[in-house]
């Protein structure tokens, strides 16, 4: 005779218990629900299990699992929840773990013996692992569309200083001039790639999970690719016991991620430098900065410096997800509820600050003469006379000490190459002739290099027109 102390199949969830609780002779503790729990942060996938859900249950009906008047209990079951959800009336529970049992509980609530026959033919398992899915797709294609505003804003700013010059550096020492143009077309190029991967991302992560169950499949008459054609994932997860434990795409993401969060602060750095006072070239919108407790001058650019410290948090989480994951054997293990907190915030981060850069770069004060200032130490245009004297036939190793040598005289004079004489520079080498000084400006020197991929203004203009029409406008996004 069954114990009537045991709750029964159909009052487990009446009762608050645990959807699972006719096998245990004793509650969970009050410290282990707060420990195991989710609920806390997985809810946000609330509105992807209801749409796997639904369509879970679209298929059940198609097959003859349910019922048709199920299935329709089950889509206005539903209905109300996800209002309750958007509304803030719905009530979460501890008690209930996570996001999938407290829409289940609610959804029996709302419409009986319908709502328990919605887990039909599925797992927790591969539930999660559909959520997961459809929610990282969405958070995907929000940061390939960020990714583009930012490159538009930049390659905006690139046409706007196409002529403007900036001394370009190696190991921080000027090295050769460039225009600013150019300078901010690099980053593009790398916001660019980080697109690219993401869209790659996107192809692994479009797999549907779901008709897994728990690791082995289901011996329900399922039809996994008319779900999978509802919630539009290119293809199925072709191994149950994968299905369910493979967080690949997660770390890929993250992967990608770190590399967004890497450019990010390598811009960040720049801008940084390039506004404290010892340089000068930029100013950003005060809306991006902060001032002083106690000094009243300060102007400190915080958006870029806390995206490099946002950076290490970004690596970091992919650190721990690929720690996570390494020694887990098949299939689903506890562990990987530890994904998602680490997987949510490095969206969360990577969103936030596409976002803010975005409207950050648009309001960029760029300050051309301090740059052009800056261009004109440090002997710019010493490679520009060498590869002169090679196109006269010097060989170019030779060509390379004569400069040195004239570097060095000028250090010692204090002067710049351009400052020198005709017969001076011809006592350097005598094939030096007067056409020499329209290779030693700085606007000489960049407007040479018009090759694919040269700073030449004219190259500037159409790589940032390049990228200005991807959007098929050719300009700048609205706000």
């Amino acid at each position: 005779m069954p114990n009537p102390n045991t709750p029964s199949a159909h009052n487990q969830f009446d009762n608050k218990s645990q959807a699972w609780s006719a096998r245990f002779s004793e509650p969970v503790s009050d410290l282990v629900k707060r420990y195991t729990a989710s609920v806390g942060f997985d809810q946000r996938m609330a509105a992807f299990d209801i749409q796997g859900s639904l369509a879970h249950a679209d298929m059940l009906a198609a097959v003859g699992v349910i019922s048709a008047a199920d299935l329709a209990d089950i889509q206005r079951g539903m209905a109300q929840i996800l209002e309750e959800i958007r509304a803030g009336d719905f009530t979460w529970s501890l008690d209930l773990e996570d996001v999938h049992l407290n829409i289940e509980k609610r959804l029996v609530e709302l419409i009986g013996d319908a709502g328990k026959r919605l887990h039909t033919g599925r797992s927790r398992n591969d539930q999660v692992a559909t959520d997961i899915r459809l929610w990282l797709r969405h958070e995907i294609d929000l940061a390939i569309g960020l990714l583009g505003q930012l490159r538009q804003r930049l390659a905006a700013l690139a046409l706007e200083h196409a002529d403007t010059i900036l001394p370009g550096f190696t190991h921080l020492q000027v090295a050769q001039p460039v225009t600013f143009g150019h300078h901010l077309l690099a980053y593009a190029e790398m916001f660019g790639r980080d697109a690219e991967r993401l869209a790659d991302c996107r192809r692994r992560t479009n797999r549907l999970p779901l008709g897994a169950a728990a690791l082995a499949g289901t011996s329900y008459p399922i039809d996994r690719e008319r779900v999978a054609r509802t919630l539009g994932f290119d293809e199925v997860c072709r191994n149950s016991l994968d299905a369910v434990s493979d967080r690949d795409f997660a770390i890929e993401f993250c992967a990608a991620a770190a590399l967004v969060m890497t450019h990010i602060s390598r811009l960040s750095e720049e801008l940084v430098l390039w506004m404290s006072p010892r340089v000068g070239f930029i100013d950003l919108a005060d809306r991006f900065c902060t001032g002083s407790s106690i000094m009243p001058q300060k102007k400190n650019p915080d958006v870029p410096e806390l995206a490099r410290g946002k950076t290490g948090r970004v690596h970091g989480h992919l650190v721990a997800l690929l720690t996570l994951m390494k020694g887990q054997p098949l299939a689903y293990n506890k562990d990987n509820q530890e994904d998602k907190e680490g997987l949510f915030d490095t969206a969360d981060t990577i969103r936030d600050t596409l976002t803010i850069f975005a409207d950050m770069i648009g309001g960029v004060r760029v300050k051309a003469d301090a740059m052009r200032a800056a261009a004109l130490q440090g002997y710019a245009t010493a490679t520009d006379l060498a590869d002169y004297l090679v196109k006269r036939g010097v060989p170019f190793r030779d060509a390379h000490e004569t400069v040195a040598l004239a570097v060095r005289s000028c250090e010692e004079r204090g002067c710049d190459l351009a400052d020198l004489s005709l017969d001076e520079l011809r006592g350097f080498h005598a094939d030096i002739q007067d056409d020499v000084f329209q290779v030693l400006t700085l606007e000489g020197s960049v407007a040479a290099r018009k090759h694919i991929g040269g700073t030449a203004p004219e190259r500037v203009r159409i790589e940032a027109r390049r990228i200005l029409d991807e959007s098929g406008h050719g300009s700048v996004p609205a706000d």
